[in-house]
């Protein structure tokens, strides 16, 4: 593993263009305080200096679930053993194992496992709004984002997965050197040097019968998620939503005047008494998750929810469950 230095001295010799990105900032009881902007160079810096503790928990973590993993359970072309058969009529001699039949009085077969690698299309959102949380004790949506994404993609390497990172324009050319992580790893940040707005990428670039992992807080149209999950099924790709939210976006936890100022750029929002719209809107945030799930399973595609101040690794199982089944 390389020292701290790795991504953010590749980074400065890479960096782009200054553009200011708002924060997003509320205080209870009082007008709320506008936190300072920030240049997308050095929320880009910031996020570099995170990676390499964001590499070393998404291996410790790709560990933990390739330790469980289940085998295909197919017999084919592969280098894993599965089981024994006895030997059919007209089977050619050299599929005998002569070894296990010297200790029966039949001719056995030995199987292995089917091997045959998936691509996986890995987007991860790196919009304004990834960029927060509700408490400095739980982590910004961002860094659970590209933490699971990163575990995800270790994980599914050493199953022997195609690993592909997209952006919103298409396929991510991934840096030479290092492992798989640091590329992934090191092309997250250059992408999060330039301007991102919540753009999904484009169904017509990706690959029939793959896997797309979509990673976000899905505060993007739903019509436009839609269109995708659509166009995804009719290429033969699959889709796993892994919905990426802060507690306080599915609570709504905050008493008195309130102002709520965006991360790209929407206008603020001054709001009295937001605790009276509490329960309107949880029923709301959760109506809308369920719609979206609701689409997603209709189109043959994969819905999950990650809240941020929870562990990770009950949600990566579960992922990987569902990834590891075959389109």
């Amino acid at each position: 593993m390389r020292g701290p230095s790795f991504l953010t001295a590749a980074f400065r010799r890479n960096k782009a263009g200054t553009t200011q990105a708002p924060h997003f900032a509320a205080q209870a009881d009082s007008s709320a305080a506008i936190g300072q902007p920030a240049t997308l160079t050095q929320q880009a810096q910031a996020l570099a200096a995170r990676m390499p503790d964001l590499i070393v928990q998404a291996n410790r973590t790709a560990a933990t679930l390739t330790a469980g993993q289940h085998p295909q359970h197919r017999a084919g072309w592969g280098d894993t053993f599965w089981q024994y058969r006895p030997a059919q009529p007209g089977e050619p001699a050299a599929h005998i194992d002569w070894r296990q039949s010297a200790r029966s009085t039949h001719a056995y077969v030995r199987e292995t496992e089917a091997e045959s690698a998936q691509t996986i299309l890995l987007w991860c959102d790196l919009s304004g709004s990834m960029n927060w949380h509700s408490r400095t004790n739980v982590p910004t949506k961002l860094e659970s984002a590209i933490l699971l994404t990163l575990a995800m993609a270790a994980a599914l390497a050493r199953g022997g997965e195609r690993i592909r990172l997209l952006s919103s324009s298409g396929m991510v050319h991934l840096p030479s050197g290092g492992s798989l992580l640091e590329r992934l790893a090191l092309a997250l940040v250059f992408q999060a040097s330039s301007p991102q707005k919540n753009t999904l990428p484009a169904a017509v670039a990706l690959p029939r019968h793959a896997h797309l992992l979509l990673t976000s807080d899905l505060l993007c149209e739903t019509e436009a998620l839609r269109g995708l999950l659509h166009q995804c099924a009719a290429r033969g790709v699959r889709a796993h939503i892994l919905h990426i939210a802060d507690p306080a976006e599915l609570s709504l936890p905050y008493e008195g005047r309130v102002e709520f100022t965006g991360l790209e750029q929407e206008p603020p929002i001054e709001l009295p008494h937001v605790q009276t719209l509490r329960a309107d809107y949880t029923h709301l945030a959760s109506a809308r998750s369920s719609q979206i799930e609701q689409m997603a399973t209709s189109l043959g595609h994969d819905y999950i929810c990650h809240v941020t101040d929870t562990p990770a690794t009950p949600t990566l199982l579960a992922l990987h469950n569902l990834m590891g089944r075959r389109v």
